[in-house]
């Protein structure tokens, strides 16, 4: 039986797009069961029809209660028996009812090494601090942001005449790549 995930989105999918190419091209030892927004404008919805993967999208209303949404999107998300859930660009932060059901199987990516620089503006944050070396960390979800267990990390160089989005498209082309390799990392464990 296949290593079953889900890709959670609000934009572009290009972390998406990463894993459905490496699907594709039988590097991923996983299967991209299904594809999730908060956003229905989401490039990456087409990005998940163009590749035939079922998606769903779960608005979160400004204003509305935030439990109830967290657990709808547990039940969206429960009923297609997955394994691992990625947070690949998902803007929205994961609650409780979340978490008791897919925590410790949740994944998210982050454009700096963490501990240093959480939050919104990892590469601009790493500028502006003037360090030499940053990167991109895939870590498991928890209650915090950008403060669960980290499982594996790439550095990227910053050059000097870097500006925050040059090193921020650097610090995407090994995100994608380290993306990748921790799922096929934790689908093998999964397998043993």
């Amino acid at each position: 039986m296949a290593f079953r995930i889900a890709v959670l989105i609000s934009g572009t999918g290009s972390l998406l797009q990463a894993l459905l190419d490496a699907q594709a091209a039988g590097e991923l030892r996983a299967e991209v069961a299904v594809v999730g927004s908060d956003n229905a404008a989401a490039q990456g919805l087409q990005r998940a029809a163009e590749a035939g993967v079922p998606s769903f999208v779960h608005p979160f209303v400004k204003g509305s209660d935030r439990a109830a949404w967290d657990s709808e999107l547990t039940e969206l998300l429960g009923a297609r028996d997955i394994d691992l859930v990625v947070l690949a660009g998902f803007m929205k932060l994961v609650g409780p009812a979340f978490l008791a059901r897919f925590g410790g199987r949740t994944i998210n990516t982050h454009p700096a090494l963490l501990p240093s620089f959480p939050g919104m503006h990892g590469p601009r944050d790493a500028l502006e601090h003037g360090v030499k070396i940053t990167g991109t960390t895939v870590f498991e979800v928890d209650a915090g942001v950008d403060t669960g267990r980290i499982l594996a990390q790439e550095p990227v160089r910053v050059l000097p005449d870097d500006t925050v989005d040059s090193l921020h498209e650097r610090i995407k082309v090994a995100e994608r790549v380290l993306l990748v390799h921790t799922v096929n990392d934790l689908a093998s464990q999964g397998d043993s």
